[in-house]
């Protein structure tokens, strides 16, 4: 069956060429610009030497030049490679020559790194993408403006459904990033299912501040917007006053962010702020505390968290809370339309429900990644028994609503007792001194791991350590309560805003 995702974009125009497809700064692009420059771009990649079905790596922030680089790449019949923009030059030239990415797009801010990625990657040739104003970049680069030179001639390339059309790379935590291909049809009927599921209107308008080279950035925000010819406003880095400038000035609807943007945006001030356009927030990529969602809800009235879950391998979204009427707050929600999701034990066999039947994650269905490039292995091992294993440990309830524990890889064994970080935290987050909370394991000879919780007080607070663990212990099981806690002025995050436990653990 010949589909091209790319299709979705040309329909949107057909329909609304007028309409905005994304705004940033004082600058505005319409569905129609969108389209005619992304064809230019398309044009002058496969000028370029270029042919269907060859890999581009592209290192943007959320950018227009993103947009067009994404909709060029597919509508020429290339493969997208998304690249965190914080990598650095030896984890550029792995990705680079694991994908087989043939060129590089980046930005300025990037290029020094990204470029010596791309000569230790064997010399792949490397556009840059300049702010106006700016023409600097590293000898033997090419300026990004010069694929705006060529015709659009409007033609989609016809490509497969089943097709390759993006590699995202997963995040490494436990050994080399790998990248899991994601097809055409995959990555539309994610954006269409969820968006149908969430009832996304064609007069929404979202705010684009999650990364759009991850997976939820990417799937979630821009293609549902485009797929039901919405509205983006483009934030490169994100930042509460900049975001709440966005919501304000473009009278946005949507914001879709993970847990640590929700906290920050309620320490934000909003006094004289109008904000009563936003109607939704949708949560992923980690739990979010129920204390949390409390309290954003009363700090924003008339807006309700809907949380969903999903991972780079499975197109985004796998299961949603559809609206506040039907949904669960610390549920995960149902899977979405054409998804099945079970949850199993060490024998793949599935579990009855009930919290104290806990399992792994495992799922089938039309989001499902085609595998691991270039890894028959890696793809057999996390597809056993026909289900793609998540690693992720959660429960189902008898409603069928389903509530993430943990990842497998996070849980720790105290004295022989299974102990999920996320209770921890959920108690921790109740605490009136503690702004952010993360629980990790140490290793410990008597007991194998001991439980050590890291804090970050909020503004004004004293977080005292013996305090706070007198506190979880009046609230937890003797074998629970953390014995160690560290207050810290921040925690470490990556790009997307998730908390990196791997560093936690080091320290």
């Amino acid at each position: 069956m010949s589909f091209n995702l790319a299709t979705m974009l040309r329909e949107s125009r057909d329909a609304k060429p007028d309409r905005p497809l994304c705004h940033i700064s004082d600058l505005t692009f319409s569905y129609a610009q969108v389209d005619e420059i992304s064809g230019r771009v398309a044009s002058a990649l496969l000028g370029t030497g270029l042919r269907r079905g060859d890999k581009v790596a592209v290192q943007l922030p959320n950018l227009p030049q993103f947009l067009f680089t994404y909709f060029a790449i597919l509508k020429a019949g290339l493969v997208m490679v998304p690249l965190n923009p914080l990598l650095k030059a030896p984890e550029i030239a792995y990705q680079l020559q694991d994908s087989e990415s043939r060129l590089l797009i980046t930005f300025e801010g990037f290029a020094v790194e990204a470029v010596a990625g791309a000569r230790q990657a064997g010399n792949v040739p490397t556009y840059v993408v300049n702010l106006p104003g700016n023409d600097q970049r590293p000898e033997g680069t090419k300026h990004y403006d010069e694929l705006y030179f060529a015709g659009d001639t409007g033609e989609i390339e016809p490509t497969n459904a089943d097709d390759t059309a993006v590699i995202i790379y997963t995040s490494g935590t436990t050994g080399k990033p790998k990248g899991a291909e994601l097809t055409h049809f995959q990555l539309y009927m994610n954006c269409t299912v969820a968006g149908e599921l969430f009832g996304f209107r064609d007069d929404d308008i979202g705010v684009a501040v999650l990364p759009m080279f991850h997976v939820f950035g990417l799937s979630s925000v821009l293609n549902t917007a485009v797929r039901f010819a919405g509205t983006l406003v483009l934030i490169p880095r994100f930042e509460p006053g900049a975001v709440l400038e966005a919501i304000e000035r473009h009278r946005c609807t949507i914001f879709s962010g993970v847990p640590t943007m929700y906290y920050a945006l309620l320490q934000a001030e909003l006094a004289g702020r109008d904000l009563s356009s936003l109607r939704v927030g949708i949560s992923g990529g980690a739990a979010i505390p129920g204390e949390v969602i409390r309290a954003f809800e009363e700090k924003f009235p008339g807006v309700v968290i809907l949380e969903g879950y999903g991972l780079s391998e499975t197109a985004s979204t796998t299961t949603f809370n559809i609206s506040a009427e039907q949904r669960k707050v610390l549920s995960i929600g149902k899977p979405i339309w054409g998804v099945e999701v079970r949850v199993v034990d060490e024998q793949d066999k599935p579990l009855l429900p009930g919290p104290e039947n806990i399992g792994e994650i495992v799922i089938r269905g039309h989001n499902v990644m085609k595998g691991y490039y270039g890894r028959p292995g890696e793809t057999a091992d996390a597809f056993r028994s026909g289900w793609f294993h998540t690693g992720d440990l959660a429960y189902a309830d008898e409603d069928g609503y389903l509530f993430i524990v943990d990842r497998k890889k996070d849980m720790l064994i105290r004295g022989g007792y299974n102990i999920y970080p996320r209770e921890i935290e959920e108690v921790l987050f109740g605490h009136p001194a503690v702004a952010e909370a993360a629980v990790v394991g140490k290793p410990d000879p008597r007991v194998g791991e001991e439980v050590v919780a890291f804090v970050v007080p909020k503004p004004g607070a004293d977080a005292n350590p013996e305090e706070i663990i007198a506190y979880c212990r009046e609230r937890l099981a003797a074998y629970k309560y953390p014995r160690e806690i560290r207050v810290a002025a921040e925690l470490p995050k990556g790009p997307t805003g998730k908390i990196l436990k791997r560093e936690l653990r080091a320290e």
